[in-house]
């Protein structure tokens, strides 16, 4: 029988999420708030439904992937006594370390089995299926939950038992990630203001241990221009404050994160919360 997979949240990521099951053979419904970014699947063969408790309804695994902490806390009261036993909820949405352990003590008290899987990657690589999962959940739970991330991502790293395991590693690896676009902003603007063609910056960096695709990626959108969402700007912005709460709770050092903060704020005030993260080159320019 054709496993049954609902996943809430069809925005940047959770729309090639989607996709990615149904050409795996999963039966799909999907479902998002703002209906018309979920309406686009039904020509993929995806089942939209008109509301969350109507998409989680038969559901063998729930898979949300929302914008944060308060949309998944909005619709749990829909879901979780739709998601019958024996189904599995898989949390990848970017909720943050207390979050993630609060939705699996609520799945636990509903006899829900919890997964907690954040992922890392951006729009292209939820399209292609080339994420990387980063799961925490008991062994009991692994085997079901292997083909559906094995359909979103192209690796699953085990991080632990226990929720709120997956999120501190996204955590982790997030704050390397806005480090680095952020830098990236900073040796962009440098370049152009000392009159420099900013791509001889790439091209110096290309190949060598200080190269990243991802500053590659990121610095050429920085110069032509192009910042169609990958990572929106106010995604990076409420990991940004995610990853400020998990230093401060553990005495790390916190100045160099809230500097990115305050960056990416200035570029959200500037209007460009809607684009990609890359637009926070705009805050480093002198002509801004």
């Amino acid at each position: 029988m054709t496993t049954k997979v609902t996943v809430l949240g069809t925005g940047i990521m959770g729309a090639g999420m989607a996709r990615n099951l149904v050409r795996a053979g999963f039966d799909v419904t999907v479902w998002n708030r703002t209906a018309e970014r979920a309406a686009p699947l039904a020509d993929d063969g995806a089942t939209v439904a008109a509301d969350a408790a109507a998409a989680t309804d038969g559901a063998d695994v729930v898979l949300t992937m929302l914008f944060d902490a308060a949309a998944v806390s909005g619709v749990l009261d829909e879901i979780l006594p739709r998601i019958h036993e024996g189904a599995l909820w898989i949390q990848s949405s970017t909720v943050g370390i207390e979050a993630a352990e609060r939705f699996g003590r609520l799945a636990a008290e509903r006899g829900v089995d919890y997964l907690d899987a954040p992922v890392l990657g951006t729009r292209q690589p939820a399209e292609q299926g080339k994420l990387t999962v980063l799961a925490a959940g008991p062994e009991s739970i692994r085997e079901r939950a292997t083909p559906v991330l094995d359909a979103v991502g192209a690796r699953t790293v085990w991080v632990g038992d226990g929720p709120g395991d997956g999120h501190r590693l996204k955590l982790v690896a997030n704050a390397w990630v806005l480090s680095l676009t952020t830098a990236t902003a900073q040796s962009i603007a440098l370049a152009e203001r000392l009159g420099l063609d900013p791509r001889l910056f790439l091209e110096v960096i290309s190949g060598s241990p200080t190269d990243s695709t991802y500053a590659q990626v990121k610095g050429r959108n920085m110069i032509t221009g192009e910042l169609d969402p990958a990572f929106a700007l106010g995604g990076a912005m409420k990991d940004a404050g995610l990853i400020l709460e998990a230093l401060r709770a553990t005495g790390v050092d916190d100045r160099l994160m809230a500097a990115i903060l305050a960056q990416f704020a200035d570029a959200a005030d500037a209007g460009h919360a809607g684009a990609d993260m890359a637009a926070v080159v705009h805050t480093v320019r002198p002509d801004r």
